[in-house]
C-alpha cells in the first residue's frame, strides 16, 4: 500500500507530490488537471510498467502509433507511442527526464537504482548490439552497457541505438529496443494486483471472468449485498447463456425473491450495473489497488453514501487501496458522510487537484477536514 505518492514528468504531472495517502481515496479537481493521469501511473506502478497495460492504455488514448517498417515487411509501433508517456512527449536523456512513480523518496536521478518503493521508465542510448542476446539477464551481465546521456544535447549519435528501460525496486527489469530492429527484454514480471474501473461499465466478459474467480466464496454474498443498494429483492447472480446464436456469450442474471423468473441485470438500468462492475473488481484486488474513473457515473446520488460505505468496509478487509475520480458534489458529500458517519475510525482522504501557472499542484483533506467543509456547504471539487 502506498502512504505517498510521486509522480514525475508523466503525462501532464510533471511533478506531483501527495504527502499522505488513505486507505481510500477520492481524486477531485477541474478537467486537465490529471485525475485519470494519476490513476493510469498507480496502475503502471502496480503492473510494474507491463507492456500489455501500456498498449492498453495507449490504444484508449489512440496513440498507438504504427509505422511500416520496410526492412521487415511488415507494420510496427512507432518510437511516438512511448515518448506519449513522458511530460511533455519528447525524447530526451538528461537525467531529470525519467519518469518515477512511487512513494516521496529522494531518488539519485543520475543512477535510478530503485531502492525505495518505486518505478522509473526512462529513454537511453546503449551500444551494444542486443540482435545475439535472446535473455536479459545474457544483456545485463555484459557491463553497464545502458546509458543516459548527461550532456546538454538530446540528440541520438549514429554510434549509439535507442531503447526505453523499465525498473521497478522489486527488480522487475524491461529493455526495449526501439530502432528498425525492434527488441523486447524482459525479466519475470512481478504484478501487484490491480483492477482498473473506467468511465463506463466494462465489456460483460470481463464481469464474467471476475465473477468467475469467487464462485462459491463468501465474496458472492458482498457482491449481492451491493446490488441490494438499488433492489432490495436481489437473492442471487449468475452469468447464463441466453442467446442461442452466441452460445459463448453469458449475460448477467438476478433472481429476485418476488419472483421465479431470472432478469437480465442490464434491464435494470445503468446504476446497478456500475455497481456489479465496482464491486467485482473490489473483491478481486485483494492486498493490491482498485482504481476507478469517474465513481459517479451511472450512479444516482441517493445510493452513493451507501456504495462508499460497502467500499470502506471491503477495503479494509480485504486489504485494497482504493482511488476514486469524481467531478460530483454529490459523490464528494455521499464520500464525507460515509468516511465520518461510522462509529469506527476509518481511513479515507480527499485530494483535489489544482492547476496553477501551469503546475498541478495536490490540496490533501482528512476526514475532519472534510467535514468542517461539508458543514458548511463550501464547494470543494
Amino acid at each position: 500500500m502506498l502512504n505517498s505518492l510521486e509522480i514525475k514528468n508523466f503525462r501532464n504531472l510533471k511533478e506531483l507530490k501527495i504527502n499522505s495517502l488513505g486507505n481510500v481515496n477520492l481524486i477531485t479537481g477541474k478537467n486537465n488537471t490529471g485525475k485519470s493521469t494519476l490513476l493510469e501511473a498507480i496502475a503502471i506502478y502496480a503492473a510494474k510498467g507491463n507492456l500489455n497495460l501500456l498498449y492498453e492504455l495507449f490504444t484508449e488514448r489512440d496513440e498507438n502509433y504504427r509505422q511500416f517498417d520496410i526492412t521487415k515487411g511488415k507494420t510496427e509501433t512507432n518510437i511516438k507511442t512511448f515518448s506519449s508517456l513522458f511530460y511533455d512527449r519528447a525524447i530526451r536523456f538528461m537525467p531529470d527526464d525519467v519518469i518515477y512513480i512511487g512513494s516521496i523518496v529522494n531518488i539519485n536521478l543520475e543512477n535510478p537504482r530503485i531502492e525505495e518503493d518505486g518505478l522509473v521508465i526512462r529513454f537511453v542510448k546503449f551500444n551494444e548490439d542486443t540482435k545475439k542476446d535472446n535473455e536479459i539477464s545474457t544483456l545485463l551481465n555484459k557491463g553497464n552497457i545502458i546509458i543516459a546521456d548527461y550532456s546538454e544535447s538530446n540528440t541520438i549519435d549514429l554510434n549509439y541505438r535507442l531503447g526505453l528501460e523499465i525498473r521497478s525496486n522489486i527488480g522487475v527489469y524491461t529493455f526495449i529496443s526501439m530502432e528498425s530492429d525492434y527488441k523486447y527484454f524482459g525479466a519475470s514480471v512481478a504484478q501487484e494486483p490491480y483492477q482498473f474501473v473506467r468511465t463506463i461499465n466494462i465489456d460483460k466478459w470481463v464481469n464474467e471472468r471476475l465473477w468467475s474467480k469467487i464462485i462459491l466464496t463468501d465474496k458472492e454474498n458482498y457482491v449481492i449485498e451491493a446490488l441490494r443498494i438499488i433492489d432490495p429483492d436481489v437473492e442471487r447472480i449468475a452469468f447464463i447463456d441466453l442467446n442461442i446464436d452466441s452460445p459463448n456469450e453469458r449475460t448477467a442474471v438476478v433472481k429476485l425473491k418476488t419472483s421465479n423468473t431470472v432478469v437480465p441485470l442490464k434491464s435494470m438500468g445503468d446504476g446497478i450495473n456500475r455497481i456489479l462492475t465496482i464491486i467485482l473488481a473490489l473483491v478481486n484486488s485483494d492486498n493490491g489497488y482498485l482504481l476507478i474513473d469517474e465513481f459517479e457515473n451511472g450512479l444516482h446520488h441517493s445510493v452513493q453514501e451507501k456504495l462508499w460505505e460497502i467500499i470502506f468496509y471491503l477495503s479494509k478487509k480485504l486489504n485494497v487501496q482504493v482511488f476514486a475520480t469524481t467531478h460530483s458534489e454529490d459523490c464528494i458529500r455521499g464520500f464525507e458522510e460515509a468516511l465520518n458517519g461510522n462509529k469506527d475510525k476509518l481511513d479515507g482522504k480527499l485530494i483535489r487537484l489544482d492547476l496553477k501557472k501551469g503546475v498541478i499542484r495536490p490540496v490533501e483533506f482528512n476526514s475532519e477536514e472534510l467535514k468542517i467543509v461539508s458543514d458548511g456547504n463550501i464547494e470543494i471539487r
